[in-house]
């Protein structure tokens, strides 16, 4: 294995943002609606932007110093004015004409007309909504912290979430957010994107209520593997317990982990058994090889 080390003021700045973009991936889009001191709308696309906590409820987004003439972008311009804005949240059946909106048109021109969007009034914030967004969030602007005074450098837009807007077409029975229903898209590096279909998402159980017992609790020789992954491991490790005597006990009537005992295939029968989600039966064979 192999690495090639970067020294980020060795390389050019162009060089730079291609590399962190593509490293950094896939990036949520925030598509950030603000007005002017003289109410001209703006809507324009920024992928440097999350979620930052909800007690209280910030999001951070940062319309960057452009890398080749050093300029703001009229969004930055535009919260410093008025330091409120609406951020509203990109799937796939909007994807194009978002992408149209990051033009660099000149200021004043207004990116719903250009990209085909359609403007709602906000409650609280003199920036309209993107009607064709699934979710979107009218924020005051707390704090803009800018990072440098070159090209590409970032400025901190801090929004406090003032008022949230769903459309009912993405919840579910409970009345939760459907991440399957909301086609949501993220950025890659270069003009490259990823969408979040059913297809491509997949859970993996979150150790918030227990403590797993970890990669180490496990026999020398599954870790060492040459069968089982990382990410098998990493599920092993994740329960909470090691198997009971009895448990492991019951494997001797299980068919399928004789036949893998026979047959001297113990870890693909665990990483069959974890490919199915039988977390429980996977691990009991691994412990059951120490």
């Amino acid at each position: 294995m192999k690495f090639k080390s970067i020294d980020p003021k060795e390389i050019s700045v162009p060089e730079l943002h291609g590399l962190m973009l593509s490293a950094v991936a896939p990036r949520p889009v925030a598509f950030a609606s603000t007005v002017d001191g003289e109410g001209n709308v703006n809507l324009s696309p920024f992928s440097f932007f999350n979620v930052f906590g909800a007690n209280p409820p910030i999001m951070i987004f940062s319309p960057a110093r452009n890398g080749r003439t050093n300029t703001n972008k009229h969004t930055y311009e535009n919260v410093k004015e008025t330091m409120e804005c609406v951020i509203n949240i990109v799937n796939y059946p909007m994807v194009e004409q978002m992408s149209l909106a990051s033009t660099g048109y000149d200021k004043g021109v207004n990116e719903f007309e250009k990209a085909g969007f359609t403007e709602i009034p906000s409650d609280i914030v003199k920036a309209p909504r993107v009607k064709e967004s699934p979710v979107s969030f009218e924020c005051k602007v707390q704090q803009v912290i800018e990072t440098g005074d070159g090209g590409g450098a970032g400025n901190l837009v801090i929004c406090h979430v003032e008022r949230m807007h769903i459309n009912e077409d993405y919840l579910n029975a409970e009345g939760k957010l459907d991440s399957k229903k909301l086609d949501l898209i993220a950025r890659m590096g270069g003009s490259w994107y990823c969408r979040a279909t059913d297809e491509s998402m997949f859970e993996i159980p979150k150790p918030l209520q227990t403590k797993g017992i970890g990669v180490d609790a496990l026999p020398k020789a599954v870790r060492n593997s040459e069968v089982l992954t990382g990410n098998n491991l990493g599920r092993l490790g994740n329960v909470e317990a090691i198997p009971t005597e009895e448990e492991l006990k019951s494997l001797d009537s299980h068919e399928d982990y004789q036949t893998a005992v026979k047959e001297n295939e113990l870890h693909q029968f665990i990483k069959d058994q974890l490919a199915e989600g039988n977390t429980e039966l996977a691990l009991r064979a691994a412990f059951k090889t120490n």
